[in-house]
């Protein structure tokens, strides 16, 4: 497994240019389906309860532990990740422009680099995204940069660079969306993004210590459970669920909370700062957390980082197992990749 990688628009933008240059809420009008599972619109009803938080199994990173005891208290989530239909509706509304529809400023980016490094070009700082492309073969896979293309003109609207477009894919996650763009989404919408701890809990559904939202069989076994990549990352993907990317919501069954897509297809912000030794300061039995106040990765030394969860169309087992209940990892708040979105929560006296 891969434990130093984590998704960062500047550290790849840098490696890119190395590489070019050549350098060495509970509402009384809730509905209850046949399964018992309260819904009002788009949202289900998460129970109050503790969360015994933390890694299930021998792929369990070391930021993953230890376990401990968090109490969460009851609230409300989007059943599915926000669409591009949804967020759509949200710009037309209010014709915000997402960071990756943005020149990228220079003394802001210089912020999260390593002291002297050099100028990124001009051509570089033109509005854009980061890319996934598969590789033609086998690559060590401690270098993010051999599958992340910076692409000018890729973002929500444009997933695959300024020729793709959305009109095929309304019901399918948004993409391309950074910390910063969720935050301005959830408030538009009276919601907010999840703690790290609800974001968990609500991905268990009700089972203690089970390592994926379904339970504990692996993901490539039995019926389809997830998107996620099937093959050998990241130069042969099989294809045997069809989808190359990300998959319209609600493509898989729900978890035991009515919840779709709380593991693979894209992964998810979190309001939590990302601190990989956070869970060794913690009390026991906290109530609610909502994490550090800053984050601390020792592989990513100048940025500031937020917890993304659930993994997405790119995790395997041989890789970043993302898919995985206890999964953390970290993402600047102004990144916005091929592979992240988002979901929001409410409380439930909202």
């Amino acid at each position: 497994m891969n434990k130093t990688f984590q998704f960062s628009i500047y550290k790849l933008l840098l490696l890119n240019l190395l590489f070019i240059v050549g350098v060495g809420c509970a509402n009384k009008n809730a509905k209850v389906d046949l399964q018992g599972v309260r819904k009002e619109n788009g949202m289900v009803l998460i129970p109050s309860g503790t969360l015994n938080m933390g890694g299930d199994n021998d792929q369990a990173d070391e930021n993953e532990f230890p376990k401990h005891e968090v109490v969460i208290n009851g609230f409300w989530m989007d059943e599915t990740e926000v669409t591009n239909k949804q967020f759509s509706e949200f710009v037309k509304a209010t014709n915000y422009i997402t960071i990756a529809e943005r020149p990228i400023e220079w003394e802001e980016i210089k912020k999260e680099l390593p002291p002297n490094t050099p100028k990124i070009p001009d051509s570089l700082l033109l509005p854009g995204a980061l890319v996934f492309e598969k590789t033609i073969q086998p690559v060590p896979l401690n270098n993010p940069s051999l599958w992340w293309k910076w692409t000018l003109g890729a973002n929500w609207r444009h997933p695959d660079g300024p020729n793709s477009d959305i009109k095929n894919k309304m019901n399918h996650p948004v993409i391309h969306i950074a910390w910063k763009d969720a935050i301005a989404y959830s408030e538009w919408a009276g919601k907010r993004l999840p703690t790290e701890a609800e974001w968990e809990w609500a991905a268990r559904g009700g089972k203690s210590d089970m390592i994926y939202p379904w339970g504990n069989e692996p993901v490539e076994n039995g019926a389809a459970k997830a998107n996620f990549w099937q093959g050998l990352f990241p130069y042969q993907n099989t294809l045997k669920d069809g989808f190359v990317t990300t998959a319209p919501v609600k493509s898989y069954p729900a978890n035991d909370y009515g919840l779709h897509d709380m593991a693979g297809n894209v992964w998810e912000w979190c309001s939590d700062w990302f601190d990989v030794k956070y869970y060794g300061k913690r009390e026991a039995k906290i109530v609610n957390t909502k994490g550090p106040q800053k984050g601390y990765n020792p592989y990513m030394p100048y940025q500031q980082e937020k917890v993304i969860r659930g993994g997405s169309f790119l995790c395997n087992d041989d890789y970043c197992s993302g898919y995985r209940n206890a999964r953390r990892m970290g993402s600047t708040t102004d990144t916005g990749l091929s592979h992240t979105g988002f979901r929001c929560v409410k409380d439930i006296d909202k």
